[in-house]
């Protein structure tokens, strides 16, 4: 155990207040955290909106996971999204800023990852299987299945994030 550092998340150990059956989701969240943190202070602003081979922009996939996370663990609650959601789901890919670094979005990021780990805490095992509904067609899930799909949706940008991040670095050595 003196690498402890060195494993996965989920290699870790649970994570205090967080159930048993929702431990999956939470170390998903922190293990993409860290991923996407290995570019922290390095990765340049002129590249943050490239598309390179048409592939999504860095800056989109963090705006998109930031915006997934905050969606679905809304619908995971039991609510509908509200007027600050869609519009923020319509900004995803934009510069949010006039000179907006990669920093700033992962640190957007790094805060609604908090949050979800928090509603995460909140939430009863006993209400997982739950029906709850998606978007204004209201298309049925469960609350797990959406905590589920919101890690596996999280592990999947991060995956293209690190890949289109390479590639722009690698273009500009």
């Amino acid at each position: 155990m003196q690498h402890i550092e060195k494993l996965e998340v989920w290699l870790r150990g649970p994570l205090p207040a967080v159930p048993a059956l929702l431990q999956p989701v939470a170390h998903a969240l922190l293990q993409g955290q860290e991923e996407m943190s290995m570019f922290a202070s390095d990765f340049p602003a002129k590249f943050l909106w490239e598309r390179p081979e048409g592939l999504a922009s860095v800056g989109f996939h963090l705006q998109h996971i930031t915006g997934v996370l905050d969606r679905l663990f809304t619908y995971a609650s039991g609510e509908s999204l509200n007027e600050t959601q869609l519009s923020y789901l319509k900004s995803e890919g934009k510069e949010p800023f006039e000179g907006c670094s990669y920093d700033d979005l992962l640190k957007t990021l790094t805060k609604q990852i908090a949050l979800s780990i928090e509603q995460l805490k909140q939430t009863n095992e006993n209400t997982l299987t739950e029906i709850r509904y998606v978007g204004r067609a209201m298309i049925p899930s469960t609350q797990l299945g959406l905590l589920f799909h919101a890690a596996e949706h999280t592990q999947r940008h991060v995956g293209q994030l690190i890949v289109t991040a390479r590639i722009l670095l690698s273009r500009h050595i």
